[in-house]
């Protein structure tokens, strides 16, 4: 990517593949991780809540440590986009980018959350990350374009407790 260290870049693959292959306590998410360029995805962008990084210092917000990057999993829950600096620091979350998509051109059935992810790196440097909610996919968006594209090996299936009939009171 432009000027994103590799290290950042196989960091945010790996925790992105995991969104979107175990979700969150068996729920299915769909998010954005935006990398790079930070202060003009900012620019572009508005808090839809409380930005949860703020106040850590930047070791407890580096991407490259997979405790930070369990924590983000939990984040991704919540609506909007995550930014991640160039070198790998999780600036903000909970962002909404309100970014022009009329010269984005997408295939059928993508999203606004794809729209979005295409928009933003069509209009700054940064590099956007998209996790699918349906199926797990990841698409990596660079210049408005899908650079990557990433399918989860497969979901895990989510045990539900057992359910025993009962032949007390109602048999026959």
């Amino acid at each position: 990517g432009p000027g994103v260290p590799q290290d950042v870049l196989r960091a945010v693959v790996d925790l992105a593949k995991e969104i979107g292959r175990e979700g969150r306590e068996g729920q299915p998410i769909g998010t954005i991780l935006v990398v790079g360029d930070v202060r003009k995805v900012q620019s572009m962008s508005r808090y839809l809540n409380f930005n949860p990084f703020r106040g850590y210092t930047r070791a407890e917000r580096d991407v490259r440590d997979r405790k930070v990057r369990e924590q983000i999993k939990e984040i991704a829950k919540l609506d909007g986009a995550i930014l991640i600096s160039r070198d790998g620091i999780a600036e903000a979350a909970c962002v909404y980018l309100d970014v022009p998509t009329d010269d984005v051109t997408l295939s059928k059935g993508f999203g606004s959350r794809h729209l979005s992810a295409a928009g933003i790196s069509r209009h700054t440097k940064a590099i956007a990350f998209c996790i699918s909610q349906s199926s797990g996919t990841v698409r990596v968006f660079q210049d408005g374009e899908v650079k990557l594209h990433i399918e989860p090996l497969a979901r895990p299936h989510v045990w539900q407790p057992p359910r025993l009939e009962s032949t007390e009171g109602g048999g026959e």
